[in-house]
């Protein structure tokens, strides 16, 4: 099955040459096109697309209030959006990290790189770099805004050791591989432990369950993990 992928960007030849770009590959299609956040929301929900390549500066409904409305909508709970704009900014990374988006890229990406993070997205996976993984989670994340836990820190509870330790190594940043070689495991074991930590934490994806690591204090930049 290909990948059904909706576009949201107010500059109609952008999504031009988007769809071009998508749609010229045997694994995906787009489905749909916004110019707004409103639009993007209204489109999803018509359309139940796999994954929402999403602008953040959007007249009327921004970006990420309509990637929040997204990943609030339980039945857009299979639907993911990587966030793809000329603003690449730390802080607007976070923000949409907080409202539920899996991925993240600047525009000025190559081809390769949007089709690759369109194809990890909707997999499941966050698409951030261990690096930028620390310095966000670090920077914003671990120090949210009044109202905006994820998930509450007793939860944590529900974790097996093995999970908390899977969990606390992926909010480091490390990917499956790099756990699997850390804890001598196989890979499959690996994702089997974050699968099941994000279930019992309710996280949409790996970036959420990363967010989640930081939100409840079950890792913390200044004293390492709880």
């Amino acid at each position: 099955m290909s990948i059904r992928v909706l576009l949201a960007d107010d500059q109609a030849l952008l999504r031009g040459t988007f769809r071009l770009l998508i749609d010229s590959c045997a694994d995906m299609e787009v489905v749909g096109e916004a110019a707004d956040g409103k639009e993007a929301l209204e489109l999803a929900r018509a359309h139940r697309p796999d994954l929402v390549l999403m602008d953040i500066r959007m007249p009327g409904t921004d970006g990420l209030a309509a990637t929040a409305a997204i990943c609030e909508d339980p039945d857009l709970a299979g639907t993911r959006v990587l966030v793809l704009t000329m603003f690449e900014t730390e802080e607007y990374v976070a923000q949409a990290l907080r409202v539920g988006a899996s991925g993240f890229l600047g525009k000025y990406v190559t081809t390769d790189v949007l089709l690759a993070g369109i194809r990890t997205v909707s997999s499941g996976e966050a698409l951030l770099s261990p690096g930028a993984t620390r310095a966000l989670i670090t920077r914003f994340l671990s120090a949210p805004a009044a109202g905006t836990l994820l998930t509450p820190p007793e939860r944590l509870s529900d974790l097996t050791p093995r999970e908390r330790e899977v969990t606390v190594l992926a909010a480091e940043g490390r990917s499956n591989e790099d756990i699997a070689a850390h804890l001598v495991l196989s890979v499959l074991t690996v994702r089997t432990h974050v699968q099941r930590a994000m279930t019992k934490l309710g996280a949409r994806d790996r970036a959420q369950l990363v967010v989640i690591a930081y939100q409840t204090g079950l890792v913390r930049p200044t004293s390492g993990p709880r």
